[in-house]
């Protein structure tokens, strides 16, 4: 199962009442007064925001906004600025509501942002990049790129170069229309990129750590050309951010807890070798029912260890005399999230053979049938190898668990006996290098 198959079947309202059109056909997509029609992707609450007509990009936390609804064919027109020379942003066009797995920005395809400046500070300019507007596909979305085409041969490059230099204002008009982007830079059209796909989604800003300013943003809709679903963004409706990028606000955090963990830009990371008990980082809000996104890699070198063994139905194998047999495997590390307050709920990130995402504590408990022990064994093993990021979407509903790691479905509606109804969510700490980022929640 596809978290494809998690979206709600309605859409959320976020967008506030539509816009007159203008005499061209166009509507404004910024009020001028506040982020209404946006929504926050990831980073702090100020990343984006509304000051005297413009929205304010401070560029800090790396991330995106993103219009409130998507769309398919349109004439994008707005406005941008640096603040600063070789300032870095972009606009995403058709993008998914999600950032992509273990990164901070979606899907999609970028209409660069970049002062020229930046070329002077940074090798490769007109090699791999420039700073007068190329087109790229980024996050798995693709694109085929023409005319000026990067060394790389990812990019369209434009034909002439028409950016003006921190803090003078830039126009861009962006013609996107049956997969196909076509972008002028102030009043010129110099870009193109054909092919492309997604080619139907939502509109995104970024934030790439220095202050960029927008304004005048209308868009004007074009006739569909029915993008097939397989070719249409990920939704990801409702998800709201777990973590601000900044800080640990939201999560009980001590000296003890501090000294285990650290905020490292989109990422929350536990430092290896900690001692002591409690040194689990959970959330300060309670949740019921709720689908997680939850982005890990194990960042610890493996090395052989030996590691119980477990049976068919989830117990530790154990010999004649009852010892546990032991085999020697690879180990990168061990973690886990706990589900409403109770470590014994824990969806497990490991190197085992069977894979992560089994709910440890309860398949090895004798005390429980064995068919509902078998049931919190992966179906699979779905992680991807050591140090490569990994994507869990964790739906808890009443007393029942599904995982999805990677696309596969590795946990499908197992019960989960005797678990509280609300309680907090955590990430454990087990001694171990591991990374979390891409925390997302959708209260059900």
């Amino acid at each position: 199962m596809s978290l494809r198959t998690l979206v709600p079947l309605t859409m959320l309202a976020f967008a506030a009442p539509l816009a007159a059109q203008d005499a061209d056909g166009f509507v404004p997509l910024f009020n001028g007064r506040d982020m209404t029609g946006w929504v926050r992707v990831n980073g702090a609450e100020d990343t984006f925001t509304a000051r005297d007509g413009m929205i304010i990009d401070t560029g800090v936390p790396i991330g995106v906004m993103r219009s409130a609804r998507m769309y398919e064919n349109f004439i994008l027109e707005y406005e941008w600025r640096h603040m600063k020379s070789g300032g870095n942003s972009g606009c995403f066009a058709w993008s998914d509501g999600l950032p992509n797995t273990g990164g901070p920005f979606p899907r999609g395809i970028e209409v660069q942002v970049l002062d020229p400046g930046y070329a002077v500070a940074h090798k490769g300019a007109n090699e791999w990049f420039t700073t007068h507007g190329d087109l790229f596909p980024v996050r798995g979305a693709t694109m085929t790129p023409t005319g000026r085409i990067s060394k790389t041969g990812q990019r369209s490059f434009p034909t002439e170069d028409r950016t003006k230099p921190s803090p003078e204002w830039n126009h861009y008009h962006l013609v996107a229309n049956a997969g196909e982007l076509r972008l002028s830079v102030n009043g010129k059209e110099v870009t193109v990129g054909k092919d492309c796909v997604p080619r139907k989604g939502y509109l995104s800003l970024e934030a790439e750590g220095s202050e960029a300013h927008f304004r005048n943003l209308r868009i004007k809709e074009l006739p569909t050309t029915n993008t097939p679903p397989e070719q249409t963004a990920n939704a990801y409706e409702g998800f709201k951010p777990l973590f601000t990028g900044k800080d640990f606000g939201g999560w009980k955090v001590n000296d003890t807890i501090a000294a285990a963990w650290s905020v490292s830009g989109s990422h929350f990371t536990s430092k290896g070798g900690a001692k002591g008990p409690g040194l689990d980082l959970w959330t300060e809000k309670k949740y019921r029912d709720f689908t997680l996104c939850a982005d890990w890699r194990l960042t610890k070198k493996p090395q052989p260890k030996a590691l119980p063994t477990f049976t068919a139905d989830g117990l530790y194998a154990r010999n004649a005399q009852g010892q546990i047999i032991k085999a020697e495997i690879p180990d990168a590390g061990d973690s886990g999230i706990h589900l409403r307050g109770d470590a014994r709920y824990q969806v497990n990130i490991w190197s085992q053979p069977m894979g992560s995402g089994d709910i440890n504590e309860l398949h090895k408990d004798e005390k429980i049938p064995a068919e509902l022990r078998r049931a919190m064994l992966p179906k699979m093993r779905a992680d991807e190898p050591f140090g490569k990021w990994n994507r869990f979407f964790i739906t808890l509903k009443g007393d029942r668990v599904t995982v999805v790691l990677n696309d596969q479905t590795v946990i499908d509606n197992a019960q989960l006996p005797g678990i509280a109804p609300e309680g907090p969510i955590a990430l454990q700490y087990h001694g171990d290098d591991v990374e979390f980022a891409n925390l997302f929640i959708r209260e059900l």
